[in-house]
Parts: C-alpha cells; sequence; structure tokens
C-alpha cells in the first residue's frame, strides 16, 4: 500500500475519532469520553444534548445520516433557536460510496449524498464536512470554536472511511482557543461613556435580566454591575435562574401583561430599563405585551449594543457590562425602594383538597432547596414556574421560546447527566404535563439505565391544557389516554430501588410528600402523578395564551 503523503509527516499521529472525541472532552463533555448514553430515539437524544448543554456549558450528539439526523433536526432546531451550543456528529457513508452513486439504504436513491446536510444548513452556524485528514483538525477546531462564542449548534459530517485517518495529535496539547473576541477598544468606550450618562441621570433605574445573558455567559459581569449598584433586578421567563432570588434587589419576573402587577408597576414606570440579552419572544412577553419604551431602554446583545435608538453594532455586551461595572460612579446613582419578593403560598390557600395551579407553584418553592435543576416543560409548567420564587443557585432549564411539546423530559436526563459528569450532588427536578409526556416518555428508561437523580412531577390534568386555552375548550384533539403513569417505571425495568412512585390528588398528600426525609433526599428516581383539575392554569398561561389567540388569528 503506498504511503498517504498527506499523513506520513505527522508528529504525532492519532486517528480521527480519538482527536474529536479528546477535543470534546476537552471542552467539557465528559459523556464524550467516558460513556456511551444511549438514547431511546434520535429526537429524546437531542433534547438530552439541550438540556446536558444548559447544564455543562456545551453538549453533543452522534446520529447516522439521513434516517438518524432527520429524527434530531426538532431537538437541533430547537438548540439554535434558543442560543444552546450543541455539536451535532452525523456518521455518513464512506466518500467512496458517494463518489460512486451508490444505492444506500437511509438514501433518498437519487444520488445525493447532500441533501440531508443542506437541511442542517440554516440551524447551525458551522458546517464541517471531514473529507480531507489533512484539513479534520483545524475544521473541528473552528467548528468548536465557533458553536461556544456563538452558542449555536454546529454540524460535522463524518464520513466511515475517515474515522480511521490519521490527522496531528500534537495540535490537542494546545487547547482550543474559546476566548470571545473583544470590541475595538474606542468603540467599546464610546458606548460605556453614552451608557454612563443616561446611568447616572436616571431616578429610577431597573435591570432585566433575559435568556442570552445565561446563554452568552456574561452572568458574572451582571453579578458585578449588581453588587456595585444595589440596582432593582427583575427577570424574564426565559431568564429565570439569572439572579439570587433571595438577593434584597430581586424584584420579580417581568412579562409584560402576565406579571404581577407590582411587578409591572415597577419595571414599566422605570425611566431606564438596563436590558442584558433580551429575547422578546411573544411567550416570554405574554404576547408582546411590554408597556416600556425604547426611548428608555437600553440593550446589552451578544452581537451589539442600542442605547435608546441608536444602535452600535458589533459592540458586544459582555466588555461593555465590565466597564460600566467598573467605572460607574454609585454616589451618582439613584435607587428604588423593593418590595420583597416570597412564595405566596398562603395568599392562594382555599378550603378545598384540590391541587390548584395558584397554590402548586409557590409551594414548590418552599420545597425547592439550594442548588437544584428544575427543568419545566412547554405548557402549564413553563408558566406556573412564574409564581415560584428559587432558592440561591437554582438552575432554571426552560424551552420557552421554541416551545417543543416533550423536550422536558429528554432535557432532564442531559441535565441531570450534566451535573453528574461535573461531580455536582444536585437534584433534577422535572415538571411535567401528562399530554407533553406522552410523547418523550421513553426517556424514562434512559434516566434508570444510568441510575440518574431525577424527581418527576407530572400533572395529571387531563389533556393538553394550555391547547385548551389557545385554540378550544373541549376538542377532542386535546384530549389524550389515560396512563397508569406511576407504573411507567416499573414497565422500563426499574426495581422498587431504583424507583418510587406517588399518586397525589389533595394538598394534604402532597404536603405530606413534600415534607417526608427521604422524598428530599431524591437518591434515584422519583415519579409523582400530581392531579389537577382540567381547565385550570396558570394565571400567566391565561393571559398570555389570550393575546397569543389574538396574535396568531391576526390577518393584518
Amino acid at each position: 500500500m503506498a504511503m498517504d503523503i498527506r499523513t506520513s509527516n505527522l508528529t504525532t499521529p492519532v486517528t480521527v475519532a480519538e482527536y474529536l472525541f479528546t477535543r470534546l472532552h476537552q471542552i467539557g463533555i465528559r459523556s464524550a469520553k467516558l460513556k456511551w448514553v444511549g438514547s431511546v430515539n434520535e429526537l429524546n437524544a437531542a433534547y438530552a444534548a439541550d438540556g446536558y448543554a444548559r447544564i455543562k456549558g456545551i453538549g453533543a450528539l452522534i446520529t447516522t445520516f439521513g434516517i438518524g439526523e432527520l429524527s434530531a433536526l426538532n431537538g437541533v432546531a430547537g438548540a439554535y433557536s434558543e442560543h444552546i451550543p450543541l455539536v451535532h456528529i452525523v456518521g455518513c457513508p464512506s466518500t467512496i460510496s458517494q463518489r460512486n452513486g451508490m444505492l444506500l439504504h437511509h438514501t433518498l436513491g437519487n444520488g445525493d449524498f447532500h441533501v440531508f446536510t443542506n437541511m442542517s444548513a440554516s440551524i447551525s452556524c458551522e458546517q464541517a464536512k471531514l473529507l480531507n485528514p489533512a484539513e479534520i483538525a483545524s475544521q473541528i477546531d473552528h467548528a468548536l470554536k465557533e458553536c461556544w462564542v456563538k452558542s449555536r449548534p454546529v454540524y460535522l459530517w463524518l464520513p466511515t472511511d475517515m474515522v480511521e485517518k490519521k490527522v496531528e495529535g500534537e495540535r490537542l496539547k494546545t487547547p482550543v482557543d474559546l476566548v470571545e473576541p473583544k470590541n475595538d477598544p474606542e468603540r467599546e468606550d464610546y458606548v460605556v461613556d453614552v451608557v454612563l450618562k443616561y446611568l447616572h441621570a436616571a431616578k429610577n433605574p431597573i435591570i432585566l435580566v433575559d435568556a442570552c445573558a445565561i446563554r452568552h455567559r456574561v452572568l458574572g459581569e451582571v453579578q458585578d454591575l449588581i453588587d456595585k449598584t444595589e440596582i432593582p433586578v427583575f427577570v424574564t421567563p426565559m431568564g429565570k435562574g439569572a439572579f439570587n432570588e433571595s438577593s434584597p434587589n430581586y424584584g420579580g419576573v417581568y412579562a409584560g401583561s402576565g406579571s404581577h402587577p407590582d411587578v409591572a408597576a415597577l419595571v414599566e414606570g422605570s425611566d431606564l430599563v438596563l436590558s442584558i440579552g433580551s429575547l422578546k419572544s411573544d411567550f416570554n412577553t405574554s404576547g408582546f405585551s411590554y408597556r416600556t419604551s425604547q426611548l428608555n431602554t437600553i440593550d446589552f446583545h451578544s452581537t451589539h449594543c442600542q442605547v435608546r435608538y441608536s444602535e452600535y453594532p458589533g459592540v458586544k455586551m459582555r466588555g461593555v457590562l465590565r466597564k460600566i461595572a467598573d467605572r460607574v460612579d454609585v454616589l451618582k446613582l439613584s435607587k428604588s425602594p423593593m418590595a420583597k419578593v416570597e412564595n405566596q403560598v398562603a395568599q392562594n390557600m382555599d378550603d378545598s383538597k384540590t391541587i390548584t395551579q395558584a397554590w402548586f407553584w409557590p409551594r414548590l418553592g418552599e420545597y425547592l432547596r439550594e442548588g437544584d435543576i428544575v427543568v419545566t416543560e412547554t405548557g402549564t409548567p413553563n408558566f406556573g414556574i412564574w409564581e415560584t420564587k428559587f432558592p440561591p443557585g437554582v438552575t432554571g432549564v426552560t424551552q420557552v421560546f421554541w416551545g417543543s411539546i416533550g423536550w422536558a423530559v429528554g432535557a432532564a436526563q442531559g441535565a441531570a447527566l450534566g451535573a453528574r459528569d461535573a461531580a455536582q450532588d444536585k437534584r433534577t427536578i422535572l415538571f411535567v404535563g401528562d399530554g407533553s409526556f406522552q410523547l418523550t416518555a421513553q426517556e424514562v428508561s434512559t434516566m434508570i439505565r444510568h441510575g440518574l437523580r431525577v424527581t418527576v412531577f407530572l400533572i395529571n390534568n387531563d389533556g393538553f391544557t394550555i391547547e385548551r386555552w389557545i385554540h378550544g375548550m373541549d376538542e377532542a384533539y386535546n384530549d389524550i389516554s389515560m396512563w397508569n403513569y406511576t407504573a411507567i417505571p416499573a414497565a422500563f425495568g426499574a426495581s422498587e430501588k431504583q424507583a418510587s412512585s406517588f399518586v397525589i390528588k389533595t394538598k394534604e398528600e402532597l404536603e405530606k410528600l413534600l415534607t417526608d426525609k427521604t422524598f428530599n433526599e431524591a437518591k434515584g428516581l422519583q415519579f409523582v402523578e400530581v392531579f389537577m383539575p382540567r381547565e385550570d392554569a396558570p394565571r400567566g398561561l391565561k393571559i398570555t395564551t389570550e393575546i397569543s389567540a389574538r396574535n396568531i388569528a391576526r390577518t393584518e
């Protein structure tokens, strides 16, 4: 066999597979080097990789081409939509098979092996076809940097005959450069000066923290700014968990018309809103119902800043926030008094035994403890959690923008695995509706197989309650079959030591469970079926769906 001159001069030859998996491990994807997770299908795997990335910082999944990657596309698209760094590795037929146009399984039979890659082009910030061993290492490094810096999925196309090809292993001694490019100093300083001028002049400024502050990793800069200025802080639904809700500076969740009236009054009465990482989707704003003026708003984004009506392209928020925190004159600041945010359990207590949405979510706030991971599903949980005050260090995991029903079950598996890989002894707590659960219930099997520490609160309200409020309270398409939900762990092979199940129908039963020592320790899988009325919904959901239904139905 002739020597391949492209790889003959390598100092430390390693296979492409070894290079790729080592790089993934180096950037924090610990599962990549240590074990095969093996979700039950590709869609759930994409959801799980999304949840893993929200805990560990970045995630990855591997699928076969065509039939596998198409099954995962919904989950990858959600990661793109919500700014989640995800590495999608697609194993495809050999370069020789492709060149010969062979009629292989999983293809469309037209000889086009790139059709599926093209489908992923719009939901990835970088695509790398790993075809030339001399270029593969640099392609991988570049794609991983783009994934991290842009906080969006990337697509790696790996033919079977490239897996064992040799690349330069010496490169592995130098970590991938994941540092975000800095702003031009003069432009950055100018924006900082403009922001400080308005901040020093404001009478009642507030800070509003949104999703992209989390996704683009500026929470450290935000925290330093808040520590120094003590300006009142609010979060959006997608920003929940970004700030310590036990802080005296915390004012609550702002979601336009869906906010508590006191919260809305403080935010909308402010003469300067420092909006950090905003993602103003319909459900994140209660149907675009913000009553704040751009004239009183400064927006900080990962690609630009906007001060009132003046936009500064290319001036990214990280450097600007850092300098504002360093240079702000606290003696020139005005601050408004803050009302204390509490879990309003007593205020939402009634005389019935029935578990209501209004009572349930504040009560869960007293059950949660420092460091928990809280995963909420599209539907009533994503809106109910607005009413839950988090203890310090709680990580909120939601998919408010993309809103793929069933996402949270896979995401909870990934989040729990991420916590374990980070050597963090944390509870992962999933809140999911019965309708949503039926889409991805199989991922409970993966939780059991890996012995993950997950507590599932399944809200049994007899169907798709959020859809009932949007379109058709009594329509058949919002009904589902009634499953024996608490039998599912056993059906998926869990022993009594691996999983425990509970059926909860009254406030008293839930109260007893939430105060049980063993339940709070949450050593394995715990499955709790909580019954609630079919038409009951969180306050924020009712308001948002009413506005959303009008927006969807608009004809002009």
